[in-house]
């Protein structure tokens, strides 16, 4: 009998290996940088940055139930998962918590920070990443969308966030919105992986995808959406 348990454990992980090796792909090379930033510049009109940039606060909340109201005019943001509390300065990460109604101090304090500024640096680009293809420490370049007319445009990020040399290929209609995107990132072993920005909603004139699709049909939707 554990013969038989091992078989099917070896065979299961053989082809959750083959699987996995079927879906990747390889990143593909990006070509003429001055046209991707000129279809950047397409796609952030098409979403109304100047809009979103006029927004001061935005409030929603995201999947493991963290919710967030970040005031991006002042840097700050308030993040709540559990019992735990956070406002956190985005620029140097300092803040307080508060977990059961208590105040932390010291490194159990620090090690809350920095767990409440790598959920907001995740979290939130799944709302804004959009609006943050001409970040410091970003590149982009145009990749060719085979068998199909969209516009693909690849942004890198070599700095920033939490796993610095990112990349994305946005895929965008011939409207340049957004679309999907495929992600090649440190945190996830398979390149190429797909979710679709579907929902696009309009708050105060800058649209937002409300909602993501990724493979099997998961969706990972943006909850409760304010802004001011």
């Amino acid at each position: 009998m554990f013969k038989v348990f091992i078989a099917i454990v070896l065979f299961l992980a053989l082809s959750i290996v083959l699987f996995l090796r079927y879906i990747h792909e390889d990143k593909p090379k990006g070509f003429r940088p001055d046209q991707a930033d000129l279809l950047a510049q397409k796609m952030l009109e098409a979403l109304n940055h100047k809009s979103y940039d006029s927004i001061k606060v935005l409030q929603w909340e995201y999947v493991r139930g963290h919710a967030y109201v970040w005031n991006k005019s002042e840097n700050i943001v308030e993040v709540k998962w559990d019992d735990v509390e956070v406002v956190l300065n985005t620029q140097d990460l300092s803040g307080k918590v508060i977990k059961n109604g208590e105040p932390l101090w010291d490194e159990e304090k620090e090690d809350y920070l920095k767990k409440a500024w790598k959920f907001f640096t995740n979290d939130s680009f799944w709302l804004v990443a959009p609006f943050k293809v001409n970040d410091p420490g970003t590149s982009r370049s145009i990749v060719e969308i085979e068998d199909s007319d969209k516009h693909g445009l690849m942004v890198t990020y070599s700095s920033g966030g939490v796993t610095p040399g990112d990349s994305y290929l946005w895929i965008l209609d011939e409207n340049y919105r957004p679309i999907a995107w495929k992600m090649w990132v440190d945190i996830i072993p398979v390149g190429g992986l797909k979710v679709e920005w579907t929902e696009w909603k309009s708050y105060k004139g800058a649209l937002f995808a409300t909602n993501h699709i990724g493979s099997f049909g998961i969706e990972l939707p943006i909850r409760n959406l304010k802004v001011e």
